[in-house]
């Protein structure tokens, strides 16, 4: 429960993100030059410059107000984080179901793909496709064709993982008596995997999907912390830890650990959620 009023927390600021800035700080890509000292380019005072006007400081070299930076970067890594789950949750399960049910050579073709996608160094792919992609692309361009290929990269190659998880389930839901009761009613292929199959699927699907997410948030920092994520001004929690690690850390700590504590904070979160809906779902687990 706490996880989850804390997750509810962190969805109200990342959507009212523009609210709470207002009231609390500066535009996120807003430079304050007056604030830094002109022979270091280091904030001047203590702490970074944390004030009552600046909550947590500003940055080195422009001078951008920390607090706000870390608020907007709550909104790239869960909208791609979200985004990617939702793309691998959708396949793998689709795509598990029919591997587990009609079996044969769907299986084989299903699960060859799902070792394939496995063995593809994700990072390395993403770098890969940022090469290579224009700046605009599918009527998108800056920092939205970047999200989109985060979610593109991440969610096509985190869809096995749950493909895994509910092929295995349908396999040993598909011989069951409730299943043989539906086909000898005429239940076809889709009406038994879509009425019956998925509500019994759902549950782990759901727990594994509240553990990808973490995963997925650290995935989108890694990129952007490579320099694969979205295009600089747009505030990123990986962005700022690549930025923080060029030698800002020593001089301003605040600079990495604000966007640190954030990434630390939401995956411990997500992890705890997912822990706990999986002991709400299975209760024969803690006997």
């Amino acid at each position: 429960m706490t996880s989850g009023i804390f997750l509810i927390l962190l969805a109200l600021i990342a959507i009212f993100a523009p609210v709470i800035v207002a009231l609390l700080g500066h535009p996120p890509n807003e430079p304050h030059y007056d604030l830094l000292d002109p022979n270091t380019a280091a904030p001047r005072g203590r702490f970074g410059g944390m004030s009552w006007h600046y909550l947590l400081g500003v940055e080195p070299v422009n001078g951008r107000d920390i607090f706000s930076r870390t608020v907007y970067g709550a909104r790239v890594s869960l909208l791609v984080a979200l985004l990617a789950t939702a793309t691998a949750v959708i396949i793998g399960t689709v795509l598990g179901m029919l591997a587990g049910y009609l079996g044969g050579l769907w299986d084989t073709i299903i699960a060859r793909l799902m070792d394939l996608l496995l063995s593809v160094p994700s990072v390395l792919f993403a770098i890969a496709i940022v090469a290579v992609i224009p700046n605009k692309a599918f009527g998108l361009s800056g920092s939205g064709l970047r999200i989109a290929v985060l979610v593109f990269v991440i969610g096509i190659f985190a869809w096995p993982y749950i493909g895994r998880i509910v092929r295995g389930q349908v396999l040993s839901l598909r011989e069951r008596e409730f299943i043989e009761a539906s086909r000898s009613l005429g239940a076809g292929t889709f009406t038994v995997m879509f009425r019956e199959l998925l509500p019994n699927v759902a549950a782990p699907v759901l727990v594994y999907a509240t553990l990808l997410i973490p995963t997925n948030i650290l995935n989108e920092a890694a990129l952007s912390y490579l320099g694969v994520g979205v295009r600089p001004p747009t505030a990123s929690w990986g962005d700022s830890l690549a930025v923080a690690s060029h030698g800002w850390y020593s001089i301003e700590p605040i600079f990495m650990l604000a966007p640190g504590l954030a990434i630390f904070a939401t995956v411990l979160t997500f992890n705890l959620l997912g822990d706990g809906l999986r002991d709400a779902f299975d209760p024969r687990g803690g006997r």
